[in-house]
């Protein structure tokens, strides 16, 4: 066993007393120097603060005069751009300003005839007369109201069908999708001409067209006025499909989904013939097209 000698033993109790107060002084300078520094720059920072401020100021207004100029400049940008624009709505404006002037005389020197007035009543769907081999509606205006047989039917979107009979007080609608329906149309893009023709389903076909003719999806159908049943210009529909030879329509109106129906007065009706209603072949179908019979008074 090794004995450590009086004086080496003296050193070592001695040292950890030490050392434990050495470590125990350093913390509390540390302590001391962390509040002394944040004390420190709390006094600077209090000092400075007035002199930043100044300087902040400075700062501030030089940004609120690039925002200014800034919005200087757009509002010319935008001032240039109207002027641009008004002068070009000027030179439109003295354009249809000629365009009317010789309208007008040429009017004068071809002596057109006026545009007929037009009337109309607003009537409300009461019925839906239709089935799967019919497609028409019953409305509560009749000849009392002014109402007469070939008349056009519209919604707010476009033309619906025409009225086919009339009543005292009701009137029924013939749908453009009804097969008895045919409506002299004319494709608004390329001025063709064609029958809309109806087979009681949701989408009337086009016929008759010209050989050759190309029909396009989305192509716009408007009535040509042919045939004196409809006015020229009545919107109908788009072409949805291109079956072969045989284009399909959409028609504008939702003609599932009417509640009230304009019937318009075009002065056309003494110009229609006696009505044909066409009948399926077998028995059934017959005793269902029956149905289509004028409205008892």
């Amino acid at each position: 066993m090794i004995r450590l000698s009086p004086a080496r033993h003296a050193a070592t109790r001695i040292t950890v007393p030490f050392l434990i107060g050495i470590s125990a002084i350093m913390i509390v300078v540390g302590k001391a120097d962390q509040m002394v520094f944040e004390s420190v720059r709390n006094s600077v920072t209090d000092a400075a603060a007035p002199m930043l401020e100044m300087l902040a100021r400075p700062m501030a207004a030089l940004d609120s005069a690039v925002a200014h100029a800034q919005d200087i400049l757009a509002v010319y940008q935008e001032n240039a751009r109207l002027a641009e624009e008004n002068g070009r709505l000027m030179a439109w404006q003295q354009v249809a300003l000629q365009l009317s002037a010789e309208n007008a005389q040429l009017r004068d020197l071809l002596k057109l005839a006026p545009e007929p007035p037009i009337s109309y009543v607003t009537a409300r769907v009461i019925a839906d007369s239709g089935d799967v081999y019919a497609r028409s509606l019953i409305v509560n205006a009749g000849q009392e109201n002014g109402v007469a047989r070939g008349q056009a039917a519209v919604s707010g979107e476009g033309l619906a069908g025409r009225v086919s009979e009339v009543g005292s007080r009701t009137a029924r609608i013939l749908l453009i999708t009804d097969l008895n329906s045919r409506v002299p149309v004319v494709i608004e893009g390329s001025r063709q001409r064609a029958i809309l023709f109806g087979d009681n389903s949701e989408h009337p076909g086009l016929r008759y067209l010209d050989s050759g003719s190309a029909v396009r999806i989305g192509d716009r159908i408007v009535t040509s006025g042919q045939g004196g049943v409809f006015p020229p210009g009545l919107p109908v529909g788009v072409v949805a499909a291109v079956d072969g030879e045989l284009p399909r329509v959409e028609p504008y109106a939702a003609l599932s989904r009417s509640d009230y129906l304009r019937l318009l007065d075009y002065g056309l009706a003494g110009a229609l013939p006696n009505p044909v209603f066409l009948a399926p072949r077998s028995g059934k179908h017959a005793e269902s097209a029956g149905g289509a019979q004028p409205l008892r008074r």
